[in-house]
């Protein structure tokens, strides 16, 4: 049991309450929201500072927690993990300090007695501007080890334990090689949650996490930027199912501020695009693990095929380029056929591509000019494999530390811009617009 089922645990134990919670993700995680999600019946959604503007952050939680009776936001890795070693940009510490949020520690006791009181002073006094209010002791052996841990941590930090949580293997959440499974697969969910919210509120002081809650206050937000909507209300295809699941609310909210009709559809069991679709999104997710089912559903691949073909904006990352690709070559070396828009194919690894990207823009598009830039971030086990070199692609990424060339990413085809980068909206809101405005026009400028 982590920290993201404890924080599901947490969300369902004050919604049984009667409570409405909405639920935030530090970091560019799309997976553990998911749980949020089934755990509040209401979208969870991301709060990544390295990627938006840490400025913005107050007033996205602000607007998206406007009717909610509570916020509770699930770190990212360590307290103190960012953008680098040195650089404390996009960790929970950072966000943390940027909304006024107490924080509530969780410690993994499953090796260590009275250490865990050294570890603990060490979060507390790490960043004197952080305010650290107590602790959470997990993976306990039982209530002797609990009640021996919070003893060592109270006495070195002075602060409240808020209980204990002990091993329970039937509370892990099952994964694979992006991490945990997202609940847009089949599966338990609402069973799990529900049994994670049972424990949680029998084992951790839910009285005392309420009142450090309810003493919490956001800053005083600067206003969001506002977009002028496109006229006409184009429609903008957006693939979400089980092999397309890695979607932000941010990004769909701010299509439709754009003037944006979404229209949801699913590349495993549709034969056909929306009607009247200017646009198409084909988010990230899991083909891979699909790709068996993609390859059948040969009635979508040529609908898609043909939209490119005609002109047709489409806007993808990571799966969705990979869809686009000739084939899936899975890690046994069996070769799916996909839409086939993008010359080569794309081959699982085995080897994690990892981290937050500075792109520019490489040539002037429907999405962005040449030279622009944006933030985002890669994530995935493959390839684009067989990738022509003459092939113009979507972006250069700028080294991080600024020596070294920038690496060409991605590829834009006719009117396809795809890539491996995944980008927040809120990084450039002007993005949604364009794309929306590119729907409009139906082919790019």
């Amino acid at each position: 049991m982590g920290k993201t089922t404890i924080t599901a645990g947490l969300i369902a134990a004050w919604r049984a309450r009667g409570f409405t919670v909405q639920p935030f993700k530090v970091g560019p995680d799309y997976i553990d929201p998911t749980y949020h999600t089934v755990a509040a019946g209401r979208p969870a959604r991301t709060l990544d500072a390295w990627m938006v503007p840490a400025e913005r952050l107050p007033a996205l939680v602000a607007r998206a927690a406007r009717d909610a009776d509570l916020v509770l936001v699930e770190g990212v890795m360590g307290l103190y993990d960012g953008f680098g070693y040195d650089d404390e940009t996009g960790s929970t510490a950072h966000v943390a300090k940027v909304l006024g949020a107490p924080v509530v520690v969780v410690l993994d006791a499953r090796a260590m007695a009275r250490s865990a009181g050294a570890l603990a002073l060490g979060y507390r006094t790490f960043d004197p501007g952080l305010h650290v209010a107590g602790f959470i002791a997990n993976r306990v052996a039982g209530e002797a080890h609990g009640r021996g841990v919070a003893q060592a941590v109270e006495a070195a930090t002075g602060l409240p334990v808020f209980g204990w949580i002990p091993r329970d293997e039937s509370l892990r959440v099952p994964e694979r090689h992006l991490g945990l499974v997202p609940t847009a697969e089949p599966g338990r969910w609402e069973a799990f949650i529900r049994a994670a919210g049972e424990v949680v509120a029998r084992f951790l002081d839910m009285d005392r996490l309420l009142a450090v809650a309810r003493r919490a206050e956001l800053p005083a937000a600067a206003p969001l930027p506002e977009l002028a909507p496109v006229a006409g209300e184009p429609v903008v295809a957006v693939a979400r199912d089980e092999a397309f699941s890695f979607l932000y609310p941010d990004n769909l909210d701010l299509l439709r501020a754009a003037g944006a009709r979404l229209a949801f559809f699913s590349p495993l069991r549709d034969v056909e695009l929306p009607p009247n679709a200017g646009a198409i999104v084909l988010s990230g997710g899991f083909p891979e693990v699909y790709a068996g089912a993609l390859a059948d559903n040969g009635a979508m691949r040529a609908a898609i095929r043909r939209a490119c073909e005609q002109g047709v904006p489409v806007y993808a990352e990571c799966g969705g380029l990979m869809y686009l690709t000739e084939a899936i070559v899975d890690q046994e070396g069996r070769r799916y056929p996909m839409v086939g828009v993008l010359p080569g194919h794309s081959a699982m690894t085995g080897r994690l591509t990892l981290g937050y990207r500075l792109a520019e823009a490489a040539t002037t598009g429907w999405l962005l000019r040449a030279g622009e830039r944006v933030r985002g971030h890669e994530f995935h086990y493959s390839s684009w494999e067989g990738r022509p070199d003459g092939l113009p692609p979507a972006y250069r990424l700028l080294p991080r530390d600024g020596r070294g060339r920038p690496r060409p990413e991605g590829a834009r085809v006719r009117n396809v811009w795809a890539s491996y980068v995944h980008l927040h909206f809120w990084t450039k809101p002007e993005l949604a617009r364009r794309l929306v405005a590119a729907a409009a026009r139906g082919t790019a400028q």
